[in-house]
């Protein structure tokens, strides 16, 4: 082991040691940006830096199930990504629903798939919707994937949601918006039932949330990294949650 690698053990137990646990985030949000400009930079195709993008999640996950996180959001495809040249989709796709089988398949996480699923080819839903069933009984950590996903859509998908559920019941229009409350869009959120994130973290340097959890984020932390997602360290995420930590949180009082 070389002297940089020492440091570096070092270092993340030192800041491993100096958080308290009871300032941790409950819920962590994930923007995982930074795949393309990765694979550029190593002189390796898209489809490389896709994967080495999905790998990423798996030791994200395993970072924040030690450090005692309940829920991990991520955010792997957008509805805007969706417009990207075919044989790049196919790449992002394909990396997608290997992740999620294999996740699938750790044992410990139960994933919810989140988005307009609808948008996406009907063999890659076949393969993501499989995936996700077979965890509804793993309960060590909630892991959300955002795939196909707009938070503008997901607003569209929530007031539309509700207006049917309404219109069901024989609630006219107008009885419908003289009684809505804040809580009725809630409970047709694609995380209907979940905490909002405590904190939400980007890599590769860009500082805008894109739409990510619209609705949820109102209160969140937010933290900004400047490392590609492919080369995220668990260093970085202890440096996101010390941050985290040292913040007043006022929930908008």
């Amino acid at each position: 082991m070389g002297v940089s690698e020492l440091l570096y053990g070092a270092y993340e137990r030192r800041l491993t040691r100096n958080l308290d646990p009871a300032r941790l985030p409950h819920h962590v949000g994930a923007i995982v940006d930074g795949n393309r400009r990765w694979a550029k930079d190593a002189g390796a195709d898209l489809t490389s830096g896709y994967a080495a993008g999905a790998a990423k999640v798996d030791e994200f996950l395993n970072w924040c199930h030690d450090l005692g996180v309940g829920t991990v959001t991520f955010w792997v495809l957008s509805t805007d990504n969706l417009q990207r040249p075919a044989g790049e989709l196919s790449s992002i796709l394909s990396a997608v629903e290997s992740l999620v089988e294999r996740l699938a398949d750790d044992g410990r996480w139960r994933l919810t798939l989140m988005g307009s699923l609808e948008l996406l080819p009907a063999e890659s839903v076949s393969r993501l919707k499989e995936a996700a069933g077979r965890t509804v009984d793993h309960h060590e950590m909630r892991v959300n994937v955002c795939v196909g996903y707009g938070g503008r859509q997901e607003l569209t998908d929530a007031i539309r949601s509700l207006l049917l559920e309404k219109a069901s019941e024989g609630h006219a229009l107008a009885d419908v918006a003289s009684t809505l409350e804040v809580d009725d869009i809630a409970e047709h959120l694609y995380t209907k039932g979940q905490p909002d994130p405590d904190l939400v973290i980007r890599t590769s340097g860009e500082q805008r949330l894109s739409g990510f959890l619209l609705w949820q984020s109102v209160h969140s932390e937010f933290y900004f990294s400047d490392v590609l997602w492919p080369a995220f360290r668990k260093v970085d995420l202890l440096r996101a949650f010390r941050s985290y930590a040292a913040r007043e949180r006022r929930f908008g009082r």
